[in-house]
């Protein structure tokens, strides 16, 4: 099970970070990705970051801004954005995966997802 939580309402070039809470499984197994679904839009890819942490990607209109890390102590993925953009508005979802992939129909377990809202 994965929980997600941190999102809100932000001006624009303010920050927010989230947290991904993963719980039943063991956590540091799994790749763990961000995805977001913007109004009106199809869900598509953030960030990932693999097992240890040791490497990281991003689409390109996060790069820079973004920061995805993890603590597998606690069982957790974070996304810290920074500079943010009325076009980074979306419902953001955390997601689990067994490979290092962008692509989302690799990631088997979702969580809820969390809106973000930046205003310009």
């Amino acid at each position: 099970q994965l929980q997600a939580c941190g999102g809100g309402l932000v001006q624009a070039g303010g920050s927010l970070r989230l947290s991904c809470a993963a719980s039943g499984r063991t956590f540091s197994n799994y790749v763990m990705g961000w995805f977001r679904q913007a109004p009106g839009k199809e869900r598509a890819f953030v960030a990932a970051i693999t097992t240890r942490g040791g490497s990281t990607r991003y689409t390109d209109s996060t790069k820079g801004r973004f920061t995805i890390s993890r603590d597998n102590a606690k069982n957790t993925v974070y996304l810290q954005m920074n500079s943010l953009k009325p076009e980074d508005t979306a419902v953001y979802y955390c997601a689990a995966s067994s490979v290092y992939e962008s692509v989302q129909s690799y990631y088997d377990y979702w969580g809820q997802g969390t809106h973000v809202t930046v205003s310009s």
